[in-house]
């Protein structure tokens, strides 16, 4: 993967939208230029679970501005990140296509363990190095995540669905702070916290740690109001309770140490962080400058030194399932030579499709360790909802198809799989598999493979061909099932095998 001197995060939390633009040197960040937006997306989420338009097109003019600022980049340099509000959106899929529109660039929407563990990766580049456990908690707009790890490798990460955005809309939206509305939003927060209690409480780590905003606003309050000398401790906590309280309203909320924008989703911010605080007995909480989007460009730079986090989950799911690695290969082998040819005639770049492609016919059998009948079913089940570090909800989506796809009936393609490039991925798959169908390391002849659009032509030796008449046989199986899908797959040798059978028969 190409290396670049300047790279860009772009964080769509579900409170507010962050963008920052970094130099890279020695592989260590330097901050070039950031923008935040409070653009609140999770207040668009209604009742039904799909974005309301007013919020869409805050975000939209958002983005813009931030496209604005990220012309010239290559699309390799920029990454940009959706969180917990486009996870649980129902027109999430629907907003996506605008929003990249209005970006200039791809959007990949994460699940709650994968932006726990970007979360994780800035946070940790942001401290100093040591040998102790922290516990880092990052209260979003849409949820709250919680990562235990050492140095720069997490070992525990949660998602819970509560965040300082719908909490204050679910509990404060009348805009009073009362002991009732605070007692009601503690509550639900304790009930979350209670499933991972046993793991994240005090005596697994040696050091709490806060990130973003909700916590730096609370710090920040702390400290100008001289209540905590440094970061959140229980006392300080208890003493701005008690002024929310004594406030009343939050139109009258003014605090010194309180941004303006952050007013509004302060006591559903409060609320959660105290929650945890008492169920995870934390007594003070030191506050990190990195996030999310530190997390991206240091998980970005990884990729670039081919330490990618997704290369790390294969394998670890490979070792799960018990993959048979030597057929893994061998598949493995044929199937990116073949992509190899075809994109070429694709006029397409192969690098993220060639990675792609690897890692789907190293796992393509990881459902045999569930069933051997419909395997590919649950190898495809498996990926669609497994937790898999590195690999954002699409891309395990893409992975998921064409393991699904790589035996059987091409009909349960129709309407997923259209453009040349995927047709090309997932045909490369199924020959792979076909030829290798005897799981042994039998020679196989090269194979040229060409396409055109939805035509695709592979040439091979026809008196290896004649030799292997149960390949063959496949083969033939295999032009009448992409038929059904309006492609054609043109074997040459296939026709030669008939006619001299026919010649064969006439004598």
């Amino acid at each position: 993967m190409n290396r670049f001197s300047t790279l860009a995060a772009v964080d769509l939390g579900s409170n507010s939208f962050r963008l920052q633009v970094a130099r890279v040197v020695d592989d260590q960040i330097y901050p070039l230029d950031s923008l935040r937006e409070p653009v609140r997306l999770a207040a668009g989420l209604q009742a039904d679970k799909r974005l309301d338009e007013v919020s869409q097109q805050r975000a939209l003019e958002t983005l813009h501005r931030f496209g604005e600022r990220l012309r010239g980049l290559s699309p390799e340099a920029v990454r940009a990140v959706g969180t917990n509000s486009l996870r649980v959106a129902k027109n999430a899929r629907d907003f996506l296509v605008r929003a990249e529109a209005a970006l200039g660039f791809p959007i990949e929407v994460v699940a709650g363990r994968e932006e726990a563990r970007l979360i994780y990766l800035g946070v940790s580049h942001s401290l100093p190095v040591t040998g102790h456990k922290r516990m880092v908690m990052d209260i979003g707009g849409g949820s709250t995540e919680f990562i235990i790890g050492a140095g720069y490798r997490p070992q525990k990460l949660e998602s819970l669905y509560m965040g300082c955005v719908t909490f204050s809309l679910r509990y404060f939206g009348s805009g009073k702070l009362s002991k009732g509305n605070f007692r009601q939003a503690e509550t639900a927060a304790r009930l979350e916290l209670q499933t991972i209690r046993r793991e994240f409480s005090s005596g697994h780590w040696k050091e709490a740690v806060g990130s973003s905003g909700t916590a730096r606003s609370i710090g920040d309050i702390l400290e100008t109001n001289g209540w905590s000398s440094s970061g959140i401790t229980v006392e300080g906590l208890e003493r701005l309770r008690n002024l929310l309280l004594k406030t009343g309203d939050l139109d009258r909320l003014h605090l010194p140490g309180l941004r303006a924008d952050r007013a509004a989703v302060l006591p559903g911010g409060f609320a959660i962080m105290a929650a945890a605080f008492e169920e995870l007995r934390i007594e003070r909480m030191t506050l990190a400058t990195g996030a999310m989007r530190q997390g991206i460009l240091y998980d970005m730079i990884g990729r670039f030194h081919d330490h990618d986090m997704r290369d790390v989950t294969v394998a670890q799911f490979v070792k799960r399932y018990h993959v048979d690695v030597r057929q893994a290969r061998r598949v493995e082998a044929l199937a990116l030579g073949l992509l190899r040819q075809l994109s070429g005639d694709l006029r397409t770049d192969p690098d993220y499709p060639l990675h792609l492609l690897s890692w789907a016919a190293r796992l393509h059998e990881i459902g045999l360790s569930v069933a051997h009948s419909g395997y590919h079913k649950h190898s495809a089940y498996i990926l669609s909802n497994a937790d898999m570090p590195g690999f954002s909800r699409m891309e395990q989506a893409h992975l998921s198809l064409l393991v699904l796809a790589h035996r059987g009936t091409t009909e349960k393609m129709k309407g997923q799989i259209s453009s040349s490039l995927d047709l090309a991925m997932v045909i490369a798959l199924r020959l792979a598999v076909l030829f290798h169908r005897s799981r042994s390391d039998v020679a196989i002849p090269h194979v040229e493979a060409h396409c055109n659009a939805h035509r695709f032509h592979l040439v091979l030796d026809v008196r290896w061909l004649a030799r292997s008449p149960l390949t063959a046989a496949a083969l033939r199986e295999e032009t009448r099932e992409w038929r059904k899908l309006g492609v054609a797959l043109d074997i040459p040798a296939l026709d030669e095998l008939e006619n001299e059978a026919e010649l064969t028969t006439v004598e």
